[in-house]
């Protein structure tokens, strides 16, 4: 975990008495975001398939607790949101990459990517739909920018994250009123996701690959989780109400050079 902190105050963006859960929360973007939501006061659900990873950070929270869910399971899904009786925030952050171009991608790598990062994202939504309608609550899909450039050999992962923008784009019109979906699109951000994609694509170079990650973002610096989380705090909150169906970048510049 990097030693930056939140730059919000104890007093702003709060979430008193909200309900929130965080899918993949046990690590890297998702973990930042249980401890963020927890220090805005919200009640943190850590979902992960790693139960034991979720309960060891649960702990560590004032106001949380572990719930083991496989987001490519439709019977795990059901027992979680089975469980819940009340859910105000939906963070969907569970994902995962693949790197390779159409032709060097096989079928059973393409569906597992679209298994993951996209059917994931309409099954655990689609489950916890009648707590968040209850609540009016707020759902933030984590994307990525891979979901609006292109990017060399990542074709499944572009276009996984390309439909997690469209699913964002179309709740918000379909529910206007009784929801807010929202997507937030990092750049590359210093989490064991990448440090997992270094050592599986570049174990012999990993100095070269992470220096060129953080080259093709302007700041020249990959982004923290923490970054990440206080936004997606800021897009929970009550000061963020008229924001519904935003694609918001957190890049580096990436997008915008």
């Amino acid at each position: 975990m990097s030693g930056r902190t939140s730059p919000f105050s104890t007093d702003s963006f709060r979430l008193d008495g909200k309900h929130a859960l965080i899918t993949g929360g046990a690590s890297g973007i998702g973990e930042a975001t249980c401890r963020e939501l927890a220090r805005a006061g919200a009640h943190v659900l850590v979902a992960d398939i790693n139960v034991d990873k979720a309960r060891a950070l649960a702990t560590t929270l004032e106001t949380a607790e572990a719930l083991h869910l496989d987001v490519i399971s439709e019977d795990s899904i059901r027992a979680a949101a089975d469980a819940i009786t009340r859910l105000d925030i939906l963070v969907n952050n569970a994902g995962i990459g693949h790197v390779g171009n159409i032709s060097t991608t096989d079928p059973d790598d393409f569906d597992r990517l679209i298994q993951v990062n996209v059917r994931s994202v309409y099954l655990v939504t689609r489950a916890f739909l009648p707590q968040l309608l209850a609540t009016r609550g707020t759902i933030v899909n984590i994307g990525s920018v891979a979901g609006l450039v292109g990017i060399k050999q990542r074709f499944a992962y572009c276009t996984s994250k390309g439909a997690v923008v469209a699913m964002t784009r179309q709740l918000a019109v379909e529910y206007p009123r009784e929801l807010r979906v929202n997507c937030i699109c990092p750049g590359t951000v210093e989490t064991p996701f990448v440090e997992g994609y270094l050592e599986k694509y570049h174990a012999h170079e990993k100095d070269k690959i992470r220096a060129e990650l953080r080259a093709r973002q302007p700041v020249g610096r990959l982004g923290t989780p923490q970054e990440v989380a206080s936004l997606v705090r800021y897009v929970c909150s009550q000061e963020a109400e008229f924001m519904n169906g935003s694609i918001i970048t957190i890049d580096g510049g990436w997008t915008a050079a």
